[in-house]
């Protein structure tokens, strides 16, 4: 009976050992101070926003947040003010056991530059971004587009950048009337009739079948314009 009885003190000293060690354990935790920030842009993307831009939104209490304390540390407050951030798409904020606050970080990606008297960038969603003091991204740039016209012309730009052909010679984009566009080439001076932003796999089709020939026929650079306005054809106007 004593024996029982001996053995159920030492299990029940044992329970409290090891309560009392893990409130220490965590006590200890909660008061040890972040010792470092760890900023990583997770894919491989321009610097539209940098690792000092980042850190400055690392602030809490305006003290530097290596300064803070684990327990007054509120990660989704942290989250929430990196993606208020124009450049980023989304964040992901946590700690690590050794005092480390790491931030993961995915920038917003720009397709195209509308050049306005405020110019900006469309990004692949079809938002609007601002310009970014660290990188200018070698996109098309859109002419004579308002803001409030991004809708109408994002159906162009996204196949633009999705198409690798067109990303590759495509350098400007010019609405020449309401809903109407033209594209300018990289290298050649002629321009591309889109049109209205309607049957564009069809047009790009018809364009890459018309350069093929053009440029085995060595013709590419007697055209002042290339239309691809009607179904089917393909209209050159010559110099």
């Amino acid at each position: 009976m004593k024996k029982r009885i001996w053995t159920y003190l030492k299990f029940c000293t044992l329970i409290g050992l090891v309560i009392a060690l893990f409130a220490f354990t965590s006590k200890r935790n909660e008061q040890r101070k972040i010792n470092r920030v760890l900023v990583e842009f997770v894919e491989q993307q321009d610097p539209y926003v940098n690792e000092m831009a980042v850190n400055k939104l690392l602030i809490q209490n305006q003290e530097r947040v290596t300064n803070v304390g684990k327990e007054i540390l509120v990660l989704n407050t942290v989250e929430k003010d990196l993606d208020s951030h124009k450049m980023i798409e989304y964040s992901d904020v946590y700690l690590t056991v050794n005092g480390q606050l790491k931030a993961r970080i995915k920038q917003r990606t720009p397709i195209a530059r509308v050049n306005a008297l405020t110019s900006f960038y469309v990004d692949v969603t079809g938002n609007t971004m601002p310009l970014s003091d660290s990188y200018s991204a070698h996109v098309p740039l859109v002419h004579n587009v308002s803001e409030r016209e991004i809708s109408d012309v994002f159906p162009l730009l996204k196949k633009i950048q999705e198409d690798e052909f067109l990303k590759k010679h495509v350098v400007g984009v010019y609405q020449t009337s309401k809903a109407h566009y033209e594209l300018e080439l990289r290298v050649y001076s002629f321009r591309i009739v889109i049109g209205a932003v309607e049957n564009l796999s069809g047009k790009v089709r018809n364009f890459k079948a018309f350069y093929q020939k053009a440029l085995k026929d060595q013709s590419l650079d007697k055209y002042k314009k290339v239309s691809l306005q009607f179904s089917n054809q393909v209209v050159c106007t010559k110099k």
